[in-house]
């Protein structure tokens, strides 16, 4: 940790006492060195906080100070004071809480985008998802079960119960052939909709895998970690392994694959604002809730992204400054 003066808001900018920031892969990866839009070390990475407004620059008119808010920064996140752009920061309801609003901006907005904005998710569809524990996982489920769903979800085995819980209806162990059990499963037909933050070869067996006219989004390339230090030889072998499809290829299978990357989007303010709206009503309604696995204070950083190398979380970790948490 270091300390800095407090930044001051310029021109369409607001200033927020942060309360709790939410931590991403790609805030993993950054760290390890290989996410190619991470700021050059030194650096504060962290793509969600919610917190107070304080202070607000010239001809910023959106929230004012003393409203509460969550906001989406394109890093800089962990940090107890944050200043960026209004348009970027979106009002709390009144009965969410500051764990809550830190935990629903990057996971929701992707798990949104991929399914309901670009995905066209169909009531009744067979989803699979990748990684379904994770925070994008566990709010992909939820926006699943809105359109009714049969939910196929991969994670380990100590996380099953838990994904029962949530309402997967199949729940399948990451080191088994999946592939062979969804075929089983399906008789065959395979799926309509699989999310795939892993990448490499992983990406040629969901395509594989969708029934017709099903589609393919790949939302992460997880596969090209090796562990918690940077390994380039691993990271272009997965990469190496990724298969190309051509356009006359797609139109034979009838089958479609798209991608998603978060952070690429958040210039597109206009259509964020729309699924933030979306969600938020979601929020409201009680048909989405953010799941926070657990809190840890700024101090204990390196604690939370080893907790979540180690793959023990079930949706969200969250970090809280010293001062909030004491």
């Amino acid at each position: 940790m270091r300390e800095a003066p407090d930044p001051e808001p310029g021109d369409g900018e607001v200033r927020i006492r942060v309360h709790a920031a939410g931590i991403n892969f790609a805030d993993l990866m950054a760290r390890v060195g290989l996410y190619p839009d991470a700021p050059k070390i030194p650096c504060v990475v962290g793509y969600e906080v919610s917190g107070v407004v304080d202070r607000v620059g010239k001809g910023a008119t959106r929230v004012k100070p003393g409203d509460r808010v969550l906001a989406m920064p394109k890093f800089g996140g962990y940090t107890d004071t944050l200043v960026t752009s209004e348009r970027q920061a979106f009002r709390m309801p009144d009965k969410m809480t500051f764990e809550e609003g830190a935990a629903l901006p990057v996971v929701y907005l992707t798990a949104h985008h991929m399914m309901l904005y670009t995905g066209n998710l169909r009531p009744k569809s067979k989803v699979l998802i990748h990684s379904a524990a994770g925070g994008v996982g566990l709010a992909a489920i939820q926006l699943a079960k809105t359109r009714n769903c049969e939910i196929f979800g991969i994670a380990s085995k100590s996380k099953h119960a838990f994904l029962r819980e949530q309402g997967v209806a199949h729940t399948i162990d990451h080191e088994e052939d999946y592939a062979v059990e969804i075929k089983r499963i399906t008789n065959g037909r395979g799926v309509d909709l699989v999310l795939d933050p892993v990448g490499g070869p992983s990406w040629t067996i969901g395509y594989d895998l969708l029934a017709p006219a099903g589609r393919l989004v790949a939302f992460g390339l997880s596969a090209a970690a090796s562990g918690k230090t940077r390994s380039l030889l691993h990271a272009i072998g997965q990469v190496l392994r990724i298969k190309s499809w051509k356009p006359d290829k797609l139109m034979s299978d009838n089958k479609a694959i798209a991608g998603c990357n978060m952070g690429h989007l958040f210039g597109e303010i206009d259509m964020l604002s729309e699924q933030f709206d979306a969600l938020i009503a979601m929020y409201e309604a009680g048909q989405i809730a953010p799941h926070v696995d657990r809190t840890f204070e700024f101090s204990e950083a390196p604690q939370a992204h080893h907790w979540l190398h180690d793959r023990k979380a079930k949706g969200k970790v969250l970090l809280v400054p010293d001062e909030i948490a004491s």
